[in-house]
């Protein structure tokens, strides 16, 4: 007779107690998966979480109360699972798992790897550090009402990086500029405009307008003297848009005629962006204060839900340029804000400079609520399927530990029952893919590129590190004489920065090898130069495409098409990329917090081929995508990597 220990083998009951496991993430399914683990039997723990607890989260984070705010996740994620079981030995990391500490001799000391994250750039390392440690990992995700849970085991299953991810949405930089014609333009416009004004510069996120936009048939002669922009109010050629408001001091009302009165009117002298397109209507402050309605709201609701009055909306800018500026001051000279979606006033100046952008270009404007879930690319987080998904994980990982790997699966939680009345679809877990660039037996990829533009900074931080996932890239040129292109080592070829690839004797064909020594990751690059890339675009990966994947073929299953939140989207929660599927199951990323929000970026689901996979139960076939990274993106990570967004909603990259 089997010998039981509560509801398990006792064999199993004492692996559990004896077997070391991490968590990354402490925040939504991390907090039900601290407590599920301690309470199934699992005594030595690691939890690791970058995040400290928000007031927002306390509505789902279960082991966080109000007088946490403010605390590390993690050490209070381990302090409040010690109570369900004293007996336990966790450890808490308040730290990045992206923290060169955490190495391929770290992951090796643990018998299972549990990721709770919310961001492509952690789960890529740390899907990384367990393919070269050799440990099992169980990568989770949540969005809204949906859910996976699947095993990743290298040589067994596929990576996390097997299926290509859709490739981060961007907007060119004149349509952000000139012509606006959705909501998200303008909100990313506002973004840039707070960075512009308080934050870190970037020549990338300018904000005036684009003199050498391709559609515009003007006489820049003719400019000067049509244009109505005053000398006194800045010229922004002359000046970076910092430099002017800061002499200004900041006044909100000079401020407003800049950027909503004399660039809108600078705008109308580009004759020929006009002639099939609505112009926009310059504003003006003292007009709008002697005759707009005075009611500073449309509508009844809730604050965050109301739609603002033009007038409301001068007063909302007003409001938060003044506070920014002092919390600016306060920072002292030199000092610099950060944009995020719950600090109040760097809300509010986004909601009311783009909404009054969204108005001078004749689009609907968004309550406060609706901007902030584009603004952050967020969509509402669901406790239950927290849990849910947190219980899938534990019961994944006593199918690792009874060393039954081969009843793993990839697991789907749906909003709505398929036709087979189930929420649960389980999916046999698919091998390796062959052509994968992180777990083949030598990953190896071309990258298309102009080699005369293309600089070694950007081949670093934009090709390796945010495309590929790197942290610290050495590059080695195949040249016959091992040139290093990039070191590591601090400062050893900042030289080589802001030269063009074409400098080192780089050309169409040319081979690097690309080796992260902390993931223990190796890369070839194939250098394919071209002249031909589209405009804004910098590089191509050939040969990984899913926003040009064949369309999927029709499925009799139920159409259960997934919100994505995005930031695409002109509606709140929605995406308006998001692909009429037929799949009633779809692997989504992040299982909380706001992804990337200086990233102008938000990632556009789109069209893949579809494979049957074999119900785990029935044997029938059910219809899974290609996983598409939803989590953020962009930008900068929360949770266990570097990013400070809250979690009150949840990421999509």
């Amino acid at each position: 007779m089997v010998q039981l220990v509560g509801p398990l083998r006792k064999e199993l009951a004492d692996s559990l107690s004896t077997c070391k496991v991490l968590v990354v993430g402490a925040g939504g399914i991390g907090c039900e998966l601290l407590k599920n683990l301690v309470l199934t039997g699992f005594k030595n723990i690691e939890v690791i979480d970058l995040d400290t607890i928000d007031v927002s989260n306390l509505n789902r984070q279960f082991l966080f109360q109000k007088k946490h705010v403010g605390k590390s996740k993690a050490q209070v994620a381990k302090e409040s699972a010690l109570t369900f079981c004293p007996t336990a030995n966790i450890t808490a990391y308040h730290d990045s798992i992206m923290n060169p500490d955490y190495n391929t001799e770290f992951f090796r000391q643990f018998i299972l790897v549990m990721n709770a994250l919310d961001n492509r750039a952690a789960r890529n390392h740390v899907n990384r550090m367990c393919l070269a440690a050799d440990i099992p990992l169980i990568e989770s995700g949540t969005a809204g009402y949906l859910g996976q849970v699947t095993v990743i085991k290298k040589g067994l299953t596929e990576c996390y990086e097997c299926q290509p991810k859709p490739t981060q949405k961007t907007f060119p930089g004149c349509t952000i500029r000139n012509t606006p014609s959705e909501p998200i333009h303008c909100i990313v416009w506002a973004k840039y405009l707070f960075n512009q004004l308080f934050g870190e510069e970037d020549a990338d996120q300018e904000v005036s307008p684009d003199t050498a936009d391709p559609e515009a048939a003007w006489n820049p002669e003719d400019t000067a003297a049509r244009a109505t922009a005053s000398e006194k109010d800045g010229d922004i050629k002359r000046v970076s848009t910092k430099e002017w408001a800061r002499s200004t001091g900041y006044d909100s009302v000079k401020l407003f005629h800049k950027l909503f009165k004399d660039d809108i009117s600078y705008l109308l002298t580009m004759d020929k962006l006009w002639k099939k397109r609505k112009a926009p209507t310059p504003l003006d402050w003292h007009q709008l204060r002697n005759s707009g309605p005075k009611e500073e709201s449309v509508g009844s609701g809730l604050k965050d839900q109301q739609v603002l009055s033009v007038w409301g909306l001068c007063k909302m800018f007003q409001h938060s340029v003044e506070t920014l500026r002092t919390m600016l001051q306060e920072k002292g000279e030199g000092a610099e804000l950060v944009w995020d979606k719950d600090d109040a006033p760097a809300m509010d100046f986004v909601t009311a400079a783009a909404n009054l952008r969204m108005h001078i270009f004749s689009m609907n404007t968004k309550s406060r609520f609706d901007v902030k879930s584009m603004a952050g690319n967020i969509i509402p987080a669901i406790a239950t399927t927290n849990a849910i998904i947190a219980g899938l994980i534990v019961l994944e990982s006593l199918k690792i530990l009874s060393g039954e790997l081969e009843s793993c699966r990839t697991i789907f939680l749906n909003k709505c029952p398929s036709l087979r009345k189930k929420l649960l679809v389980p999916c046999i877990l698919d091998p390796p893919c062959a052509n994968c660039y992180v777990c083949a037996s030598k990953p190896e990829v071309t990258v298309k590129l102009n080699v005369h533009k293309t600089t070694v900074l950007c081949l670093q931080d934009r090709i390796l590190k945010e495309r590929f996932g790197m942290v610290a890239p050495d590059v080695q040129i195949e040249d016959g004489k091992g040139t290093i292109l990039i070191s590591s080592e601090e400062g050893e070829t900042d030289a080589n920065n802001h030269k063009f690839l074409a400098h080192f004797g780089i050309r169409n064909g040319s081979r690097l090898q690309i080796d992260d020594f902390l993931q223990d990751y190796t890369l070839l690059v194939n250098v394919l130069h071209t002249e031909e890339l589209e405009r804004d675009v910098e590089f191509e990966v050939v040969g990984e495409a899913p926003d040009k994947a064949p369309p999927p073929q029709p499925n009799k299953e139920e159409v259960n098409s997934v919100t994505n939140g995005n930031k695409d989207s002109a509606q709140p929660s929605t995406s308006s990329k998001a692909p009429a599927d037929d799949d009633d199951i779809m692997i989504v990323e992040s299982d909380e917090e706001g992804a990337s929000s200086s990233s102008a970026a938000a990632a556009a689901p789109s069209s893949a081929t579809k494979r049957r996979h074999s119900d785990a139960e029935t044997g029938e076939s059910s219809s899974k995508r290609l996983r598409m990274d939803q989590s953020g993106a962009a930008a900068a990570p929360t949770n266990d990597d570097d990013d400070d967004d809250d979690d009150d909603i949840i990421a999509l990259d």
